[in-house]
């Protein structure tokens, strides 16, 4: 014994070395361990539901899954066949290129449930492709950016463990309904968005983080300030006009199919709509004109919120111009790791319908979804509780109890 601990004192950098390996394995050893016991409790979980009897003259529900491998700096296939693949137990859709899901949604028949495996821009595509539609959708989260994860799951350091909870969210069957944007600009086909749109110099310093990853902690901060010695102020000038907020109906009935009436009815119908008045169901809509200048400007859903019961609207929040250029680099800060944050001197504005006139030349971009588009004068309209998500029961438990305080 005494060779042997004499040996390692005459070979400390050996010794060293060799317990920071040992440490290190015995801890990446502990949490394969601890993953691997997630995922048998998952699938667990999932077989109580899979041991349920189908009545014979049931219809077997078909689920689709459109998987981006892509996502997760391209492990996002291995992530869903180790961890939601074994619950599922389903067929997928492979996305091989940008939109190719809005096209294999129009091919989709008798399908029960959508889940989209990847981030921002895959569930984008899917949403733009079954707004108008009725399936319920599943979000399993394996991208770089997911902006709609707060709104669905409870928060979870561990990556396991929160996509087991996203794959048993939708075994659970428990959703929510959700808003929708509709933003159309000039040219292009609407884009639809869950989460909002930005717009702003915070916006613009926010996505160059990823360039100054050599920074470390201080990159968020450093490329703050970096933005404030190019140009200041950095204010964006522009207008927009917006309508209030919609009263919702106190009862909502379910659609249920009526019979098409006859030939003869539906010409009276025709020729009765032709005689009567024409009633303007815009002239009872107050547009306001507002002329502002800001450092970012947004607008977000309420998709958090489970409360609203009285009105429907979108949330336009406008940063004050006159931040100092101290004042820019905390509230950037935060932003980058909170983006819907109300700061100090923020106006917030409530609209169902919204027109955002950008200046020509403004060179700038949005964010919609985490995504950019090039900047250009929209028209953002709200539709809604237009989609069905499905929702971890623990975090719509958590988003009841906040409203009713």
């Amino acid at each position: 014994m005494t060779v042997f601990f004499k040996t390692l004192q005459n070979h400390w950098k050996k010794t060293t070395a060799g317990l920071f390996l040992l440490t290190w394995g015995g801890q990446w050893l502990y949490g394969k361990h601890c993953d691997n016991l997630l995922r048998r409790a998952a699938c667990e979980e999932a077989q109580v539901f899979g041991n349920q009897l189908i009545p014979p003259n049931a219809q077997v529900k078909k689920e689709t899954v459109f998987l981006n491998p892509a996502a997760c700096k391209g492990k996002a296939r291995i992530l869903f066949e180790k961890n939601a693949a074994p619950i599922l137990h389903l067929s997928h859709v492979k996305t091989d290129y940008e939109g190719q899901a809005k096209k294999f949604l129009e091919l989709i028949e008798n399908t029960y449930v959508i889940i989209v495996t990847g981030g921002d821009g895959t569930l984008q595509e899917v949403v733009t492709g079954a707004t108008f539609s009725k399936i319920p959708i599943g979000f399993i989260p394996l991208g770089q950016t997911s902006s709609l994860n707060h709104n669905l799951f409870t928060e979870s350091g561990n990556k396991v463990q929160h996509i087991t909870d996203a794959t048993l969210a939708i075994v659970n069957g428990e959703t929510v309904p959700f808003d929708v944007l509709q933003i159309k600009g000039e040219k292009e086909q609407p884009v639809f968005a869950m989460t909002g749109l930005w717009w702003g110099s915070l916006r613009d310093a926010g996505i160059k983080v990823s360039r100054y990853l050599y920074l470390g902690p201080l990159k968020i901060k450093a490329v703050h300030f970096f933005s404030t010695l190019r140009k200041w102020p950095q204010t964006h000038e522009t207008s927009i006009l917006y309508t209030g907020p919609t009263e919702r109906p106190a009862n909502e009935p379910e659609e249920t199919p009526v019979r098409r009436p006859s030939l003869y009815r539906r010409i009276l119908r025709r020729l009765a709509s032709c005689w009567a008045q024409p009633q303007d169901a815009l002239s009872q809509e107050v547009w306001k004109d507002v002329q502002l200048s800001t450092i970012e400007l947004s607008i977000t859903t309420r998709n958090n919120q489970l409360d609203r019961t009285c009105k429907d609207f979108m949330n336009i929040c406008i940063e004050a111009d006159t931040v100092s250029k101290g004042g820019f680099i905390t509230i950037g800060s935060l932003k980058v790791r909170k983006a819907k944050l109300d700061t100090e001197g923020m106006e917030c504005l409530q609209a169902s319908q919204y027109t955002l006139l950008v200046p020509k030349g403004a060179g700038s971009s949005f964010s919609i979804d985490s995504e950019e588009y090039e900047a250009m004068p929209v028209e953002v309209k709200l539709l809604p509780r237009k989609l069905q998500f499905f929702c971890d029961p623990r975090k719509k438990e958590q988003m009841l109890a906040s409203s009713t305080q």
